[in-house]
């Protein structure tokens, strides 16, 4: 598959926040790996003039999703915090770049960079109808921002090699893989891009 980028295109990268890579409060084992390639896709986005979506986990120290809090998770993302900072390899453009920050409230979580969010005002302000969408993690904000793209009407890609996964449960990222491509996202990888 070829893929021409046009300007109703936008690129959303989930997360790329040191709490989630290696020594991070919920670190993925070689999240570190997913950088390169985010970032050389952030750089083909921003050379075509395309807007880039960055979306951060951005949480109140009491985060319902929190142990201790009723949920499953350690803190983790909490607000000005230095984890929660986006990783200092990414690369974020100075033009044409939008930070989207989720689960700002204590008493609403959100795995999709659309719940609680103006993504989706600012994908439409802009034209916006295909999205690509890569990250941290698979099985999670990769997975629900995708399913919240495609349920919005948005053509959506995900980028194969531009995602890496949590594995809470063995098993996890591969039926993550299953119910983005069932749902009808698109799996693509640079190759794709022309």
């Amino acid at each position: 598959m070829k893929i021409q980028l046009t300007p109703a295109d936008a690129l959303i990268i989930a997360d790329v926040q040191l709490d989630f890579l290696p020594g991070g409060a919920l670190g993925i084992a070689n999240g570190e790996k997913v950088i390169p390639p985010v970032n050389a896709y952030i750089r083909r986005f921003a050379e075509a003039g395309n807007p880039v979506f960055l979306t951060r986990d951005w949480h109140p120290g009491n985060h319902l999703s929190f142990r201790g809090h009723g949920g499953v998770w350690p803190p983790h993302c909490v607000v000005d915090s230095p984890g929660a900072a986006f990783s200092p390899d990414l690369v974020i453009p100075g033009d044409n770049k939008y930070i989207i920050s989720k689960g700002t409230s204590r008493e609403f979580d959100a795995y999709s960079g659309f719940q609680g969010t103006h993504l989706l005002q600012l994908l439409q302000e802009r034209g916006i109808r295909r999205v690509m969408v890569g990250g941290l993690a698979t099985d999670y904000c990769v997975k629900n921002t995708v399913l919240g793209a495609l349920n919005l009407g948005f053509t959506t890609f995900v980028l194969q090699d531009a995602c890496l996964g949590v594995e809470l449960t063995p098993g996890d990222c591969d039926r993550a893989w299953s119910a983005m491509q069932a749902a009808g996202a698109i799996v693509v990888t640079m190759a794709d891009i022309v």
